[in-house]
């Protein structure tokens, strides 16, 4: 038993020293692998915080003076174009209709009257006319009937335009009491209710009744900095209707299930902050977004000639990026880049510092050191060596444990 125990450790240290004993890769001295810079398309994306509203918000004040006497809805319902919404105090308001109404009524009969003694007036001066015709009156008394027949014309003007003026105030008067009774001018959702039922209110009163939201379709409102906006107008044309489709970033971190399209764009920067104004319009067929939200705009981006990097290639000191880039004597340089600030999490696409053509070391860059010689190897024969080092660590481990069973 002794014998054979003894046999299996031989056979186990053989298969140490025929997998190189020692352990280490199987690289040349100086061996780091080297990739050669390419342009290639890359999609990434900008995002910008938002603020969400209703396609229309409207505040709603009274035009009328009084104590609330009912609160018609409830916040969160939805209610439409001249849904009542809130009624005010109106006893004074009706009291005054009816008393228009009475002025109406009394000057509509000095009307009637008026048009009586005209017609009565009338038919005495055409009388006196033919008497006069035939020499039965003189002039004095058909001067005299003539005038009292304008006098009444004149007397029915006044009447008429008494009841003109009487029915001015009635109708002011109703208008007035319409003002008691608060409608949605427009279709949508109500918001807050700061008042309640006994509530003193105005025209002037602060914050208003409440605020009705369309929220069939949302407005995002955000800014661009001048230097995306150039670069977006380079690529989709000035229009505002040829930029890209947009995507909503909300509050939790999920991206909206709809797109937006940008429908409005300052022509003016703002000087104090260097930024355009725009506005994104989303459907919202759920009704999930709310008037007052935040979010972040989500601008997608295409770039047919970028320069993407692994982030693996990089090294980060104190926000800035660097990379070793390979010489024509093989000497490495300590390069420092500039990278977009959007990234996918595994690649960089680079804005300066490395141009078609360079070379770069893609592994082991924690060892290297400026002005470097390495012996460039392919990725492909950095692979190669790698999964044979791995099979070597295997082979070696499994060894490392027969050792330790028959040692026992």
């Amino acid at each position: 038993m002794k014998i054979n125990k003894l046999w299996m450790i031989a056979v186990a240290a053989s298969m140490l020293v025929a997998c190189g004993g020692g352990g280490s890769m199987n690289f040349g001295d100086n061996e780091y692998p080297v990739r050669t810079v390419e342009a290639q398309s890359a999609s990434s994306q900008t995002t910008y915080p938002a603020t969400i509203k209703g396609i229309q918000d409207v505040e709603i004040r009274p035009k009328a003076s009084g104590f609330i006497t009912r609160v018609c809805v409830q916040e969160g319902q939805s209610v439409g174009a001249g849904q009542l919404l809130f009624v005010i105090d109106n006893e004074t308001y009706q009291a005054a209709v009816r008393q228009a109404q009475a002025a109406v009524t009394q000057a509509q009969a000095a009307v009637n009257t008026a048009n009586a003694n005209l017609n009565t007036l009338k038919l005495t001066y055409e009388n006196s006319q033919e008497l006069h015709k035939n020499h039965v009156i003189g002039d004095f008394e058909l001067q005299s009937a003539k005038n009292n027949y304008e006098s009444a014309q004149a007397q029915v003007n006044q009447a008429k335009a008494g009841l003109q003026q009487a029915q001015a105030a009635l109708a002011s008067a109703r208008e007035n009491l319409s003002f008691c009774y608060v409608k949605s001018p427009a279709s949508g959702v109500v918001g807050n209710l700061p008042y309640k039922v006994g509530a003193l209110v105005s025209a002037s009163s602060q914050p208003a009744l409440t605020t009705v939201s369309n929220i069939s379709t949302m407005e995002v409102y955000f800014s661009m900095n001048e230097k995306d906006m150039l670069q977006l107008t380079k690529t989709a044309g000035s229009a505002v209707a040829s930029f890209p489709a947009v995507k909503l970033q909300l509050a939790d971190g999920s991206i909206y299930a709809h797109d937006g399209r940008v429908t409005k764009a300052s022509g003016v920067i703002d000087p104090a902050t260097g930024a355009v104004s725009m506005i994104a319009q989303f459907p919202n067929p759920e009704r999930l977004l709310k008037s007052g939200g935040s979010g972040s705009i989500v601008v997608p981006r295409e770039n047919a000639s970028a320069i993407v990097i692994p982030q693996e290639c990089v090294i980060e000191v104190q926000d800035k990026h660097f990379v070793y880039v390979v010489g024509k004597d093989n000497k490495v340089n300590y390069t420092e880049i500039t990278v977009d600030p959007q990234n996918d999490g595994k690649n960089y696409v680079v804005r300066t510092g490395l141009k078609v053509g360079d070379k770069y070391v893609t592994n082991g860059i924690t060892k290297l050191t400026d002005k470097m010689d390495i012996v460039p190897i392919t990725p492909e024969q950095y692979e190669k060596k790698m999964k044979e080092a791995e099979k070597l660590g295997e082979a070696q481990g499994d060894a490392k444990k027969l050792k330790e069973v028959f040692s026992k």
